[in-house]
């Protein structure tokens, strides 16, 4: 037993003696020498016969042989479906020496319609689903090839490719499609072999012919730039929207590249005047069950606070996601949340490497890639021309010698009749009348009928068919321009069969680098403030269409305590000032503000700037995209101080708000207006005093400043209104009690900053104080007053005197005991329907 142990191997030590009887079959090696030539032998294997695509057809060797199985076996368009499962043992059998189950998920990839742009494989059965739902097994399912599928494979028994050996020498099989079609681009390829992969995003087939065309037609002048006037960008199955700029550009250029890839995903207003966002085109790639299960639990793990419901509304071949969002939630807000926290948003890494000539893993631009198929199929052609001129000289070669005996039929029969056999027979007529041995035998083969005069005309005829094809087919060959417009030809012929519309809509930017005011078109708008706080954007256009013939609560809230306390005009593209009783200030664009339908009550603004409790929008103020800050604010508290503040100090404001005045204890900002620096001021009082003052008296302050005096205030009395001064609007004065009048503005002439002011009105026991002085817009037709227990009044502004300073004016609303006027709000002319302009014409 020692004398064994003794003869054991040390540790690590190499065993260079072998028993004499196997010294002709063991070779000493390293192991790192077998590890290093056995690892390099598996990669070459990989890459070349498993994970890399060619760059002629597009295809993997597995997809290739699936093909060419279906191919062979006539499971073609337009045949019986025929089990998958039979389908993959025969792919395996005799082409592809690995798992049944490799070769059933290859060819399940090739029938989905969300993976593949262009469906090679037609499938009928459960082939699964983009909720990550696997097919169902091979035995229940079954396939056929897909038409476009076929173009792959057209001229395949015309020698245009070369065939090799199957695995086992017993089958031949090609070593590349014909391919019809761009493949590679057309649907993609995703693999990773070893120390390398590819990632090819699917194309437009009409984009594609139309880049190939352009390259036949300009070959050496084309460049990538060129192409991408036609190849807009990858088109995916799903659709989706891509965002490339400088990173697309670099991947077409290089082979390299990234882009980012967002769901379609659209912000609509329910019935209840809540807003959801509908999800109906996703991002290439993505599982969306597993999508839904994200946002479940960014809901659940309160990252996402504003989501209500969530539901996958989807049916066969639409996606319809629908997520349901609280009542005061701001969908904007919340879908870029999804868009940063889920995969509605994903990035896409070109690594564009596929075979050149089978053997070759090369990185290839968009211009490489067209470039290598543009010639595969230039040999296609040339060998496929070979061939058939090949057939064509066969065929009229014989063709001749049987001319040459129906000329000499009687001396053709005497020689065949005295002769012995068919081989002396045959060469006989081969020294007789100088033929070959295959027209010999073609014309021993002649039946009796070919000397039927009519026969002997269908010869002749296509004797003189085939010279003609000959000679075409030598033209061809002869000239390479010949064979490009043959190329240029059958791909237009494929973009008429089988072209579509883009599906992926491309946006030339990175995401990132712009801003969303580029994506979000420029549209005439109008913003709603109701006097409760709720805010709303509406079309322009649906505004006037909406306003056109007739009166009625247009863009009005449901909530009747609720009206429009002011309205905006302006493009989505503006700034907007929003002004709060606390003296703070906001800022957003237009098209940050929700949009909504005329009927619909809007969002709490709350919701869409950080205010504090009990703090409110008092006024908003907008200005111009290309406006300079040019100008002056020109505010004005409930205790009567007022400010200028030069515009530029608004130009910079944080999310959070800025101070814009500094409030005394118990004082609120209600009135903004923007000033020129040369207008009059008038300020009003729920005593009835007005003063009108030149607004140079108010010297321009900082933000932070607290202002200076604008009317002197007697105890109890507060400030009601303050408006610019212009003679063209009268003042509108409404009472506590329901009384009103309207009052020219030439009636209130300059005084000096900080008085008491001049009577603008009577107050009595029987009016009440003064609630509201507004200045009237011309185009206004109508005032809305609201009580303070929810009562409501139209009236129209003719239906209003136009009184003196000194006057309590006339009821305009009969009020109920302890009820007083809380609101107003003022209605601008509605236009005339066609109907009325028709009717003042006639």
């Amino acid at each position: 037993m020692d004398d064994e142990k003794d003869n054991l191997p040390i540790e690590g030590e190499i065993i260079n003696k072998a028993p004499q009887t196997h010294s002709k079959i063991v070779e000493d090696r390293t192991v790192e020498d077998v590890m290093e030539d056995s690892f390099l032998r598996y990669s070459m294997s990989v890459i070349i016969d498993r994970a890399l695509p060619d760059v002629r057809d597009g295809l993997k060797p597995v997809h290739r042989r699936i093909l060419f199985s279906m191919e062979k076996n006539g499971w073609r368009p337009g045949t019986k479906y025929t089990k998958s499962a039979r389908i993959t043992g025969d792919v395996m059998g005799k082409y592809h020496p690995h798992g049944d189950s490799a070769i059933y998920d290859s060819m399940v990839r090739l029938a989905q319609d969300w993976t593949m742009r262009y469906m090679l494989v037609d499938g009928q059965g459960n082939f699964g689903s983009m909720d990550g739902d696997p097919a169902a097994a091979a035995r229940y399912t079954e396939a056929r090839m897909a038409r476009i599928g076929s173009e792959l494979l057209v001229d395949l028994d015309k020698d245009t490719v070369d065939f090799r050996d199957n695995y086992d020498g017993e089958e031949r099989e090609p070593s590349v499609l014909p391919a019809k079609l761009p493949n590679l681009l057309l649907n993609g390829q995703i693999g990773i072999a070893v120390g390398m992969a590819t990632n090819i995003p699917p194309h437009n087939l009409g984009e594609l012919v139309d880049a190939s065309v352009y390259m036949i037609d300009n070959p050496e002048t084309a460049t990538v730039e060129d192409l991408l006037k036609f190849v807009k960008g990858p088109d995916f199955p799903t659709g989706g929207i891509v965002y490339g700029g400088a990173g697309m550009h670099q991947a077409y250029q290089t082979g390299r590249g990234g882009i980012m890839v967002r769901a379609v995903a659209n912000i609509e207003e329910t019935k209840k005047g809540r807003h959801q966002i509908i999800v109906t085109e996703m991002p290439y790639g993505v599982n969306k069950a597993t999508l839904i299960e994200r946002i479940a639990d960014l809901v659940k793990e309160k990252k996402i606070t504003t989501i209500s419901d969530l539901r996958d509304e989807s049916a066969r071949g639409v996606v319809r996601l629908v997520i349901e969002l609280k009542k005061d939630a701001y969908p904007k807000k919340v879908l870029n949340q999804l868009y940063k926290m889920t995969s509605l948003q994903t990035s896409l890494h070109y690594n564009m490497l596929a075979l050149i000539d089978g053997i070759q893993p090369r990185i290839l631009g968009l211009y490489d890639i067209l470039n290598e198929y543009i010639k595969h199929r230039h040999i296609v052609i040339r060998r496929r021309t070979q061939f058939e001129l090949g057939k064509a000289k066969d065929r009229a070669h014989i063709l001749e010698g049987l001319k040459i005996a129906l000329d000499h039929i009687d001396a053709v029969i005497k020689t065949i009749r005295e002769s012995q056999s068919s081989d002396e027979a045959q060469e006989a007529l081969i020294k007789k009348f100088k033929l070959t041995v295959i027209q010999a035998k073609a014309i021993l083969a002649m039946q009796l009928r070919s000397l039927v005069g009519l026969e002997r005309q269908k010869i002749e005829d296509e004797l003189e068919e085939l010279r003609k094809l000959i000679a075409k087919l030598e033209a061809i060959l002869a000239d390479e321009k010949e064979v490009a417009k043959i190329v240029k030809a059958e791909l237009l012929e494929m973009k008429e069969k089988y072209a579509d519309e883009r599906r992926t809509k491309i946006i030339d930017h990175e995401l990132g680098k712009f801003s969303d005011e580029e994506l979000i078109p420029e549209e005439d708008a109008v913003i709603l403030l109701t006097t409760e706080n709720y805010i709303k954007r509406t079309l322009m256009s649906e505004y006037r269409k909406q306003h056109r013939g007739g009166k009625g609560k247009r863009g009005m809230t449901t909530k009747e305590e609720d009206v429009i306390d002011q309205l905006i005009p302006t493009s989505t593209h503006d700034w907007l000032l929003f002004f709060t009783n606390k003296g703070r200030v906001f800022r957003l664009k237009a098209y940050e503000v929700p949009a909504a339908s005329l009927v619909a009550k809007g969002v709490a603004a709350v919701n869409l700037l950080q205010m504090q409790p009990e703090e409110k929008i008092t006024s908003i103020i907008k200005i111009d995209k290309n406006e300079k800050d040019e100008g002056y604010l020109f505010m004005a508290t409930v205790k009567g101080t007022v400010k200028k503040t030069s515009l530029k100090d608004y130009a910079n404001i944080r999310t959070s708000g800025l101070i814009t005045i500094k409030l005394d204890e118990g004082d609120e900002l209600r009135w903004i207006k923007r000033s020129t620096g040369e207008d009059d001021v008038i300020i009003s009082t729920s005593a009835g005093q007005a003063v009108r003052f030149a607004e140079k008296d108010a010297r321009p302050m900082g933000r932070a400043a607290r202002g200076v005096r604008g009317v002197r205030l007697r105890p109890g009395d507060s400030v009601v209104g303050m408006d610019l001064a212009d003679e063209d609007k009268p003042l509108l004065v409404v009472s506590q009690n329901g009384y009103g009048k309207l009052t020219k503005t030439s009636n209130f002439p300059s005084h000096k900053r900080g008085g008491v002011g001049i009577k603008s009105a009577v107050v009595t026991a029987k009016t009440g104080t003064i609630v509201s002085v507004r200045s009237i817009d011309p185009n206004a037709s109508e005032v809305l007053i609201i009580s303070n227990k929810g009562q409501t009044i139209r009236v129209g502004l003719a239906d209003i005197p136009t009184l003196g300073r000194t006057t309590q004016g006339v009821r305009i609303m009969r009020l109920g005991d302890d009820d007083g006027v809380a609101s107003l709000g003022i209605i601008d002319q509605p236009e005339e329907s066609e109907e009325e302009q028709e009717s003042k014409e006639d």
